[in-house]
């Protein structure tokens, strides 16, 4: 380990701890001796939490993906018409997979969705671990994550993968159990670097800079989303149906904020506790087979199609939030998004028969 390059990775971890911000060039210096492993992990873990604790500027966390995405990201092109939609995590309500159900959704409603997702840090089942369970081959190559989303319409590149990013996220992340830039930053280092988005954060703090971040990374269409629950400190990196829903909005070059409350959405207000994950992953599969039918609590439904409705509007396809809601509500109580699975789980796959052995043994369990 070089001590020079320690030293001066403390003389930026002393720099945060007095609140200074970091150029971008400083940023993605400091991030490539963490993906690079060239400091102590003591060090790595210091640097991450002192800027946490100051909160990060968009130049940080410009300069973080910069670096996740050029050194430890392997790259594929798709297209530029794919959709992604992902949470950072980390926030302070938990949820079941929303986000997973709403791509599903969206894909069921001709959108190319290419996700971007991991596994549970902090909560009890991931993105990935939720795919995997329902029959998807999650650590496979970009190349067969490509070919998912041109044939099948939906795809997912596990951000803890070394097929995805061979360097150190993997490392570093099942090993920090606090949000963090780099959170932000792996979130954006997608192998498609699609140009529209519903991003979701784990704070209203990071709301405009996380969307600066993505409109100076080429992002042309993109919602970022942080969702509250009345009378809670608490909230979630997903649009809420438990409260009101801060946002900003990239859309021609133009950033704008706004909020809005399910019932201006034609949604109703629900009590938090239906959304909160399930006891395992194999009831929380099970339970999303079942809500992927159109069956479930009308909590989580509602929090499925507003999900949902958002992809649709950054996506062109409905003009306002309401009629993508109504556009989401009849995609998924048709239960068109098991067909969508279904076929997913068959492209998506190193080796088809097994993942659809297991989707059907998933769909006897949800009968």
């Amino acid at each position: 380990m070089d001590m020079e390059k320690n030293r001066a990775m403390g003389q930026v971890i002393t720099r945060l701890m007095h609140k200074e911000n970091l150029s971008y060039q400083e940023s993605h210096t400091a991030f490539c001796r963490v993906l690079s492993n060239e400091v102590s992990e003591m060090q790595q873990g210091a640097f991450l939490a002192a800027l946490t604790a100051k909160g990060e500027t968009a130049d940080e966390v410009a300069g973080g993906w910069r670096a996740v995405y050029q050194l430890d990201t392997n790259k594929v092109a798709v297209g530029n018409s794919i959709v992604d939609n992902c949470g950072t995590g980390m926030d302070s309500f938990k949820t079941f997979n929303i986000s997973t159900a709403a791509s599903l959704v969206a894909a069921a409603g001709g959108v190319t969705i290419a996700r971007h997702g991991a596994r549970a840090i902090t909560s009890s089942c991931g993105t990935v671990d939720m795919v995997e369970a329902m029959g998807v081959d999650v650590e496979c190559s970009v190349e067969l994550v490509a070919k998912s989303i041109s044939q099948a319409g939906i795809g997912l590149f596990n951000g803890m993968s070394p097929a995805v990013h061979p360097m150190a996220l993997g490392r570093i992340l099942s090993q920090i159990c606090f949000g963090s830039p780099l959170n932000i930053a792996a979130s954006l280092a997608h192998p498609a670097l699609p140009k529209i988005a519903v991003r979701g954060v784990y704070s209203p703090a990071l709301l405009q800079p996380v969307a600066e971040v993505m409109q100076a990374i080429g992002y042309t269409n993109a919602l970022v989303v942080y969702g509250a629950i009345t009378g809670s400190d608490k909230g979630m990196d997903e649009a809420s149906v438990c409260g009101p829903t801060s946002a900003v909005r990239l859309q021609d070059g133009v950033l704008r904020s706004f909020s809005f409350q399910p019932e201006e959405c034609g949604l109703q207000s629900h009590r938090p506790e239906a959304l909160m994950p399930d006891r395992d992953r194999g009831t929380a599969a099970v339970k999303m087979y079942q809500l992927l039918a159109g069956r479930g609590e009308a909590a989580r439904l509602d929090a499925i199609i507003l999900n949902s409705a958002l992809v649709f509007l950054v996506r062109g396809m409905v003009t306002t939030i309401s009629e993508g809601v109504g556009k989401a509500r009849e995609i998924l109580l048709s239960g068109l998004a098991l067909a969508t699975l279904a076929r997913w789980v068959e492209v998506q796959n190193s080796d088809p028969a097994v993942g659809l052995m297991r989707l059907a043994t998933l769909a006897r369990a949800a009968a």
